[in-house]
């Protein structure tokens, strides 16, 4: 039970703090990833290629 404890001790700061950044942050990287989609829909179109290679590109297929 003491080392439960200890584990508590030593551990349970740094995870709380990470929970709290993970959470906090979330919301930005959503934001990050719709405008890499869409600089990647806007670079695509710039040279040419056509909406379904696009979607295959996006959709990692």
């Amino acid at each position: 039970m003491e080392e439960m404890a200890q584990l508590a001790a030593n551990y349970g700061f740094p995870m709380v703090v990470a929970g709290y950044l993970l959470v906090r942050l979330e919301p930005v990287i959503k934001e990050l990833q719709k405008s890499i989609v869409s600089l990647t829909i806007v670079v695509a179109r710039q040279s040419g290629m056509e909406f379904e290679e696009i979607s295959k590109i996006i959709n990692g297929g």
